[in-house]
């Protein structure tokens, strides 16, 4: 049986140890290289945060299973037990560049569902938390229900990219929230996008492609306060899978997803 208290109080030691690591390297060299392309960075703390999880998690939870986007967990094909799924620097451009504006996410799964979840704003020291049924909170505080916005209300989360020539999606199709929406806003971590969104602070985030790693906690914590996260056909979120997100307040979200979305 797990102590899911005593875990909850594992994680939120080894959250706080890693991100006063994080801001100490601030004044070191990075050792920065690319993966995917010349913007999908990674730098050696990206690395050396992950295996500082890794470690932990291994010694303390042998038995658990661990998904983590820089390749120092399992290579995992199901959810079986409990599995943690943890991304060490989202925003690791942010990080680069700005020194903010990044956030260590762990979401932490019991089979295929969601127990707990942690975005932590590193250099803001915020610690966004969800436990599933009791609600989430931001350093320790209750964060409300959220409550339903119109379109014209909104603050909605959305890299120009996707109102650009692309891959992924039609321009077309999100221009007109665009021109619709009262702001568009872009922070360039998806941890904190939703964190945002868990806390009010944005209304809406939609995004064409995530890995599980950026959405796992996200997911937990804004279902907690009656938001809804799902991919841009509104569809169910495969936590082992990579997928379109699409997260907004209740009402909201139905609201874009006919209007524009499926229209």
């Amino acid at each position: 049986m797990t102590n899911w208290i005593e875990l909850d109080q594992n994680v939120r030691s080894w959250i706080k140890e890693a991100g006063e690591r994080i801001r100490s390297s601030f004044d070191s060299e990075l050792s920065i290289k690319t993966k995917s392309n010349r913007n999908d960075l990674v730098t050696d703390m990206d690395e050396a945060t992950e295996k500082y999880f890794t470690e932990a998690i291994r010694h303390t939870y042998p038995d658990h299973q661990i998904m983590g986007e820089e390749g120092f967990g399992d290579d995992l094909h199901t959810l079986e037990g409990v599995t943690w799924i943890i991304d060490p620097i989202d925003g690791t451009m942010n990080f680069v560049h700005q020194q903010r504006n990044f956030a260590i996410s762990i979401g932490i799964y019991d089979g295929a569902v969601g127990k707990l979840g942690y975005i932590y704003d590193v250099v803001h020291d915020e610690l966004y938390f969800a436990s599933k049924g009791e609600g989430a909170f931001m350093n320790g505080q209750r964060l409300p229900e959220l409550e339903a916005v119109s379109v014209e209300d909104a603050i909605v989360a959305l890299n120009a990219l996707w109102v650009t020539d692309n891959k992924r999606i039609d321009p077309s199709v999100l221009g007109p929230l665009v021109q619709k929406a009262r702001g568009i806003r872009s922070y360039g971590s998806a941890a904190i996008e939703m964190a945002y969104i868990a806390a009010g602070r944005l209304d809406a985030y939609l995004t064409m492609r995530l890995a599980p790693w950026d959405f796992a906690a996200g997911k937990i914590l804004i279902e907690e306060v009656g938001g809804v996260v799902t991919d841009l056909e509104g569809n169910e979120l495969d936590p082992l899978k990579k997928s379109s997100v699409f997260v907004g307040k209740p009402e909201l979200h139905q609201t874009i997803l006919d209007t524009y979305i499926k229209k």
